[in-house]
């Protein structure tokens, strides 16, 4: 800490030293580390340790880019070189992320890439290719010359989705290193390469999941591992596991497909996929508990006609060109059949015993429907157990892992926990604290006179009240507000409220870029601003500019979310406490997340304001406030006003507490 400038903090050293032990003893640690505490510190260190004494790699996983980009272009070369007159060698470090992430030389050579409106190919990479799609394409194709990396994440400015996809490859499309004529010069086999050398190896929850879901490896072979940003684990390994059939999805594979199998392939897989999107749109949104067998005859129909064009495809043929949309094909069918039999074999005998959820979704989008047909497991405790802590010992940390003043519930979610089928993994939870003395820098306010909220809109009694609530705290103040909201909706119609009755200027999120809104909110700290639930867990403006945080209803999933309520109706099949289980630790973990943005840095003070009574008032209102950071808290909203008026003049004690 020295070198670095730093000063010492109890709680990263308990956390390193305890970081440091579970290496040594293979025992998994879930550990809680407060804002402030310098976790990654606390983890690198011993992780450079572990690697030095020939223990590597340690491979360290996150769930943002923010993150990733933190730790190997911050953290790692300041850590290595103030570490150096200790260590033995140079460390080595590595940022790897799956292969869709880097551009692809073959796709670029080889014009294998599709426009969604079949253009041709010569058009597409023209110089004087139409469209905004044309253009970025050709941009990427200059960019292709340049770049050291062929990252995605490094291309200023970026591009779509759209354009990305014309010059990348999934895992299962790649022809592999034995048969891709630019495999030595391949962006993605490099940073494979330079991964497989590294003492520390970077990289995000979705390859992490890929690594432990797949056959094949995708990371080097390891056996310490480092899970930041854990409380995100189990969402981003359920989202790399979920399948879906949509008509993009299927539209791709029976036109890559089509396109080489004979006239009778063609037709089926062209009827199959027309049966069962018509079918989808006649269908109702929400979970499917009973598959009827106009259903399941097009599913079984359509992973007939599948299998039939995949096993007629030869994927070998010597024209590189020719391997790669063949590929390409293949993979685009498996991914189709892969998820039609899976959807298939969901509907066992009993609801209770099936391990997969289904559900139909249908979206508005620009004035068009969108409908999807997902499919996703019940939990992912079990795989997360047997492909991850079986071989691996790890480290877990975030700082909010306790819901309810316990680890249990998230242990239980990521398979820790003793079930009872097995013996559970050895781990103990650890929680460090935070450097903040959050009792004498900030007050939890809950509204407790408000009425609970309902399902009024914006013109309703309840609105109306919290409306009125909403204008005097952030009149008090003086703009300085980060609005936290559980929908779209809520947050527009508040900005519009607020805008009429404020002086001061509201920002909501969807009207700009989300990182600039973020950027002029810290610049001008008469702001607010006003979103959902990327603002929950993606927002660090330490200072003046964030002095009340407010929060307009307990974060509870949506009743008809599928997947979770599935999971509630799981826990309640077993003899537990389904809305405890799944509901309130989903809200807990949530508003402990979106509580976590008032306090950034030791000199920062301010108000949360939860707008919603029932943190007061309901049974499970304990287990929430058990779950927040030790705020002092009150019901007294006169109090709170003058303590933010306080704020905005002197750098005094909120409350006086």
């Amino acid at each position: 800490m020295a070198a670095l400038g730093g000063s010492r903090r109890d709680g990263q050293r308990q956390m390193a030293e305890a970081v440091e032990q579970t290496f040594r003893t293979g025992e998994h640690l879930a550990v809680q580390a407060g804002t402030g505490t310098g976790k990654s510190l606390a983890y690198l260190v011993p992780a450079l340790a572990a690697a030095a004494d020939g223990n590597g790699p340690v491979v360290v996983s996150t769930a943002t880019i923010a993150l990733q980009r933190q730790l190997v272009d911050r953290d790692l070369p300041r850590l290595t070189e103030a570490l150096a007159p200790v260590l033995p060698d140079q460390p080595r470090f590595a940022l790897l992320k799956g292969r869709g992430n880097y551009l692809c030389l073959n796709k670029l050579a080889t014009g294998t890439a599709e426009h969604e409106e079949d253009a041709p190919q010569e058009e597409l990479f023209s110089p004087v290719a139409a469209g905004a799609l044309g253009r970025e394409v050709i941009r990427l194709t200059e960019w292709a010359s340049d770049t050291e990396t062929g990252d995605r994440d490094e291309l200023r400015p970026g591009v779509s989705d759209r354009a990305w996809a014309q010059v990348s490859v999934s895992a299962r499309e790649c022809l592999g290193p034995s048969r891709c004529p630019y495999a030595l010069d391949c962006f993605s086999e490099r940073a494979r390469a330079e991964a497989g050398r590294a003492d520390i190896v970077v990289t995000n929850h979705a390859l992490l999941a890929i690594d432990a879901i797949a056959d094949a490896s995708v990371l080097p072979e390891h056996a310490l591992l480092i899970v930041d940003e854990a409380h995100d684990l189990v969402d981003r390994v359920t989202g790399v596991a979920t399948g879906e059939l949509t008509a993009t999805t299927l539209g791709t594979a029976v036109r890559r497909g089509g396109r080489l199998v004979d006239a009778e392939i063609s037709q089926r897989l062209d009827a199959a996929t027309a049966t069962l999107l018509a079918l989808m749109h006649d269908l109702e949104p929400g979970r499917i508990d009973i598959l009827d067998e106009e259903l399941g005859t097009a599913l079984t129909v359509l992973r007939n006609a599948v299998n039939a064009a995949r096993s007629s495809i030869d994927t070998a043929p010597s024209d590189p060109k020719a391997a790669a949309a063949r590929t390409e094909a293949v993979a685009a069918l498996a991914d189709v059949g892969d998820t039609a039999d899976r959807i298939l074999a969901s509907f066992g005998p009993a609801i209770a015993d099936r391990f997969d959820v289904v559900w139909l979704d249908r979206d508005e989008i620009r004035g068009s429907t969108r409908v999807t047909l997902r499919v996703a497991p019940l939990s992912v405790a079990g795989l997360l157990r047997s492909r991850l802590f079986a071989d691996t010992t790890t480290v877990l940390t975030s700082a909010t892992l306790t819901l309810g003043g316990s680890f249990d519930a998230m242990a239980r979610a990521w398979g820790l926990a003793d079930t009872g089928s097995e013996a559970a993994p050895r781990w103990r939870g650890l929680d460090v604290g935070s450097p903040f003395d959050h009792a004498k820098s900030g007050i939890l306010y809950i509204a407790a006179q408000l009425p609970a909220p309902g399902r009024g809109g914006p013109d309703s009694p309840e609105a109306a009240a919290q409306f009125d609530e909403m204008a005097e705290l952030i009149d008090a103040a003086g703009g300085r507000t980060l609005g936290l909201f559980s929908s779209t909706r809520a947050a527009r119609a508040a900005a519009e409220a607020m805008r009429e009755r404020l002086d001061t200027p509201v920002l909501c999120q969807g009207e700009d870029a989300t990182a600039l809104l973020i950027e002029k909110f810290a610049e001008n700290p008469e702001t607010s601003l006003f979103g959902t639930l990327s603002l929950w867990q993606g927002v660090d403006v330490p200072g003046p500019s964030l002095s009340l945080v407010l929060i307009d209803r307990i974060p509870f999933p949506r009743p008809d979310d599928p997947l979770l309520t599935a999971r509630q109706r799981a826990v309640t099949a077993r003899g537990g406490n389904g809305f405890m289980a799944v509901a309130a630790s989903h809200a807990a973990l949530l508003l402990a997340q979106g509580v976590g943005r008032l306090l950034r840095r030791a000199d920062d003070r301010g108000v949360i304001a939860v707008l919603d009574s029932r943190l007061a008032t309901a049974r499970y209102g304990g287990f929430l406030r058990a779950s927040l950071p030790p705020f002092w808290t009150t019901t007294d909203g006169e109090r709170v006003r003058g303590a933010l008026r306080r704020l905005r003049g002197a750098p005094e004690t909120p409350g006086g507490q």
